[in-house]
């Protein structure tokens, strides 16, 4: 049996010397327990040609692994010489700062305050009204009363928000009545009465803040039908794409802008920067 295998692979030599020779020896230099049929010698012919494959496979995961290694490695070089030349240059240099105009509302704060914060916000905008609570009193205490900065308020309601305009336009109206900063607080406060809501309830709401704010209601509500000062909101939001806004909130301190509902660190840090 065992020289019929050999004839049978003596004929797969001849086709596929180098190879099969190579089989042939690996095969034959097996020590036999016992006498090898032509199935043994197929199975064994494959499971060496399997560790081959395996063995080929090995090598290439390995060289990509290597590649890998190196290429990360490079990367962090790359990243830890540009970090190093910022902190051997000290603080990296200071954003660009933007001229915003600071629109017609009333300033909270006085006149020749060192350093103007304008505010473009949406009185539907759920992270304005984080601003609004967790933040902006701090400021008012701390630098808005004590005579460093003075507040403008600039109107960026945004399409996604159905009560954004129409709430603009009826603190504007409330402003018509020097009440805007109570009106301004009043719909923060209790912004869940309008988010959300339908065009009807939205109108209703706003009305009632009026009175309850001890407004002339009668003047309120025909300012707010007629949507008198929408060219002021309209205005606003043009200033504000001029300036670069593209969501709410966004401050400029001195001209240096500040995005979104940021911890009081965060202004204190800039505002302080602007009163050196």
């Amino acid at each position: 049996m065992a020289g019929m295998a050999y004839q049978i692979l003596s004929l797969k030599i001849a086709k596929k010397p180098l190879k099969c020779n190579f089989i042939l020896v690996k095969i034959l230099s097996m020590p036999e327990t016992s006498p090898l049929t032509v199935g043994d010698l197929v199975k064994k012919a494959f499971a060496i040609k399997t560790a081959q494959l395996l063995y080929v496979l090995l090598l290439v995961a390995t060289f990509l692994i290597g590649y890998l290694i190196a290429r990360v490695q490079f990367l962090e070089k790359n990243q830890n010489t540009s970090t190093g030349s910022q902190t051997q240059t000290g603080a990296p240099a200071p954003p660009e700062k933007v001229d915003v105009k600071e629109g017609k509302l009333p300033i909270l704060g006085k006149n020749n305050a060192k350093a103007t914060m304008i505010e473009f916000s949406d009185f539907e905008c759920p992270f304005c009204k984080r601003y609004f609570d967790e933040t902006l009193s701090q400021i008012i205490k701390d630098y808005v009363d004590t005579g460093k900065v003075k507040l403008y308020y600039r109107h960026f309601p945004l399409d996604f928000h159905p009560a954004a305009m129409p709430a603009a336009l009826a603190s504007e109206c409330a402003n018509d009545q020097d009440k805007f900063w109570e009106y301004h607080d009043k719909i923060f406060q209790e912004q869940d009465k309008i988010s959300g809501k339908t065009t009807d309830i939205i109108t209703s709401q706003l009305k009632k803040w009026a009175k309850e704010l001890q407004l002339n209601t009668s003047q309120f509500n025909s300012c707010f039908d007629n949507a008198k000062y929408q060219a002021n909101v309209d205005v606003d939001l043009n200033d504000g794409r001029t300036a670069g806004v593209s969501g709410t909130p966004t401050f400029f301190i001195n001209g240096r802008r500040l995005v979104g509902a940021q911890p009081y660190a965060a202004f204190k840090a800039v505002i302080d920067e602007e009163l050196k």
